[in-house]
């Protein structure tokens, strides 16, 4: 199958951030076979790229799937007032409560939510405790229905006993090597720890230990609330940063979630290991949790990938957030560019993840993972040094018009064509009720 759009803006986010006029991009099955001016290659179909933007799929580099499930629920319960607060009486309450139908549904919804915005790659980490093993089938399972890249991963927490957390452990490893042996280009697999305060040093270790022995990314959050500081300083005489450096499980393959509470001293530990930070904006001003140090972050050269930690599942909302919160955080408008909000969403978190060979820009031989924005109508000329401004100032999830994830093509003329609105919607209605019902809510 042989796709050609033409005449289009490509926004490349290559090594040399090219932004190509008026460019043809011709797919062919799954990858990006020419990019260039008038290609006359025969073509199965021709897309018209006329006042239309190209930009490979937005990734996200940290989400929780099942948190699409709360949406709406009206909680009885005390409000809350600070992070821990909000973990033991919602989230932790939630995830209790799931069972692995409950997690694929979550997964189709969110999936479902992603695409039409454009996001084609994402990071989760689930948990539940009452649906461990096998649990991470049914995401799977969700997201393949939906034909997007999932990396997939189990929350390991000893919050409630050790064995819980040596149980998370266990389904991450039983699933990596599952896709070891039945590999899935679209589906891939990671190590998750909670966060420091609910696990053991002897956990981290292990996980550490694993990674090693079977490689994948291992992710963890890290000081998004004050808990997580307080914790280490008062049982290990160490910030959050310090303890997981000490440990020996920072590297280049470690994605630290959220790093909002974290100072000078511990960013130089993150930037020395080669860890990458993954933003979660939307999520951190939701808890009220503070704002993470992303300008010190871009200034020590420490990569910082784009991720909504399962709040707003619309990618280019979270990208207009990610603009602006650190404006009127710092009181400065030159704190960030709209092209470091893009690669963010895009390349970086490729590279978090180390799929950057495969997907996050748009190159010859690449995936042909890619977003078509059609603004409608332009209200001002789309000229190539204003592209990332247009999308960050003026773009919505309305704009996207067309999704290919490894040439396939899962939104057209705006429409979610890969699967169908009603399938998502009876999944849901099957399981939320029952769900809520766990947590006391009357219908």
């Amino acid at each position: 199958m042989r796709i050609l759009i033409r005449n289009a803006m490509i926004i490349t986010m290559d090594s040399q951030r090219r932004v190509l006029k008026n460019t043809d991009l011709l797919l062919e099955d799954s990858t990006i076979a020419v990019i260039g001016k008038a290609i006359k290659e025969k073509a199965d179909r021709i897309i018209d790229g006329t006042g239309r933007m190209i930009l490979p799929g937005f990734i996200c580099g940290h989400t929780h799937l099942y948190g699409i499930m709360l949406r709406g629920a009206p909680l009885d319960i005390k409000p809350t007032t600070d992070f821990l607060q909000i973990l033991d009486r919602i989230w932790w309450k939630v995830d209790s409560a799931f069972v692995n139908e409950d997690a694929y549904a979550s997964a189709l919804a969110s999936c479902y939510e992603f695409v039409k915005s454009g996001t084609t790659c994402f990071a989760d980490t689930y948990s539940g405790p009452g649906s461990i093993e096998g649990v991470l089938d049914a995401i799977a399972k969700g997201v393949t229905q939906v034909g997007i890249r999932g990396i997939l991963a189990f929350e390991a927490t000893e919050r409630n006993s050790k064995k819980e957390g040596e149980r998370g452990l266990n389904e991450n490893i039983r699933f990596l090597k599952k896709l070891q042996q039945n590999p899935n280009d679209l589906l891939h697999g990671m190590y998750s720890l909670h966060a420091s305060f609910t696990i053991s040093d002897e956990l981290i270790q292990k996980t550490r230990e694993q990674a090693d022995q079977l490689p994948a990314p291992l992710t963890i959050h890290t000081s998004e609330g004050l808990i997580d500081v307080y914790h280490n300083i008062e049982r290990y005489d160490k910030r959050t940063v310090e303890r997981l450096f000490d440990l020996g499980v920072l590297g280049s393959d470690v994605v630290l979630a959220h790093c909002v509470h974290v100072n000078h001293d511990e960013l130089e530990l993150i930037r020395g290991s080669g860890a990458v930070v993954a933003h979660n904006p939307m999520s951190n001003m939701n808890n009220a949790v503070g704002v993470a140090p992303v300008k010190e972050m871009h200034e020590l050269g420490i990569p910082v990938c784009l991720g909504n930690d399962g709040f707003i599942f619309d990618a280019i909302e979270n990208i207009r957030t990610a603009y602006l919160i650190h404006k009127v955080h710092h009181l400065d408008t030159r704190v960030t560019t709209p092209q470091q909000i893009i690669e963010m969403a895009t390349i970086n978190g490729a590279q978090a993840y180390g799929l950057d060979e495969k997907i996050g820009s748009i190159e010859q031989g690449k995936q042909a993972d890619i977003v078509i924005l059609h603004p409608n109508p332009r209200v001002t000329p789309m000229l190539p040094n204003g592209l990332y401004g247009y999308i960050v100032y003026g773009c919505t999830a309305h704009d996207v018009e067309h999704v290919f994830v490894q040439g396939k093509q899962l939104v057209d003329n705006h429409q979610v064509i890969s699967i169908q609105p009603e399938v998502v919607e009876k999944a849901l209605t099957r399981v939320v009720p029952t769900l809520w019902e766990k947590l006391g809510i009357a219908l």
